[in-house]
């Protein structure tokens, strides 16, 4: 069986309404999944003070939080974020830099991880954080599984980005639509399909 650890941070609840239909794609493709939050850095203050933010915050209190077991575990990581001035938010960014006993030992190496992201504006900052994400890959020896344009939905209005599902809020407080969820499933099912087939192919060399 193939493992998948999503990992994620959200403050108001776009991205984790991906995570969620990303853990819902992959136990469709037969994996194990665990679906883990990332701790919160804000301060309490901070976070009271937006009431999106203190909702979803109070709402999502049961999910687990990341540890560096869950990477060491996983065959494949997503991780999703929102957009922090174009690069990814600094409690996901956080928990990164936690891994780099991981790192050392060599235990990241060939997992197979993905990311997806949530914006305000269109083109506020989603390719550039996705790819932010990527520079930690190449030093971890990682393979990364983008969703391409490997899948109709791709295509459609609201998608279209390559290298991450992309959801863009206008500020609004609500859900992804049907075509992000479409397409963070093509993204997760991709990235276990390469991680189930590598896996296989490591054991028969």
């Amino acid at each position: 069986m193939t493992n998948v650890a999503i990992i994620y941070y959200s403050s108001t609840g776009h991205v984790h309404k991906l995570a969620e239909e990303a853990a819902s794609a992959a136990v469709k493709a037969g994996a194990e999944v665990r679906l883990r939050k990332v701790a919160e850095l804000a301060p309490a203050a901070v976070v009271a003070a937006k009431q999106e933010w203190a909702d979803h915050h109070e709402a999502t209190r049961d999910v687990p939080e990341a540890a560096l077991a869950d990477l060491e575990w996983a065959d494949v990581i997503l991780f999703g974020t929102p957009t922090r001035f174009g690069l990814p938010a600094a409690q996901l960014k956080q928990f990164i830099d936690t891994a780099g006993g991981l790192w050392f030992q060599g235990k990241l190496v060939n997992k197979v991880v993905s990311s997806f992201t949530s914006t305000s504006t269109l083109h506020g900052g989603q390719e550039s954080t996705l790819l932010a994400l990527n520079n930690t890959f190449y030093h971890w020896g990682a393979i990364i599984v983008p969703p391409g344009y490997a899948h109709e939905v791709q295509f459609a209005p609201t998608n279209g980005n390559p290298y991450g599902t992309s959801h863009v809020s206008n500020n609004q407080v609500g859900t992804p639509g049907a075509d992000n969820l479409a397409a963070i499933g093509h993204q997760t099912r991709r990235a276990v399909e390469i991680a189930t087939a590598l896996k296989a192919g490591l054991a028969a060399a």
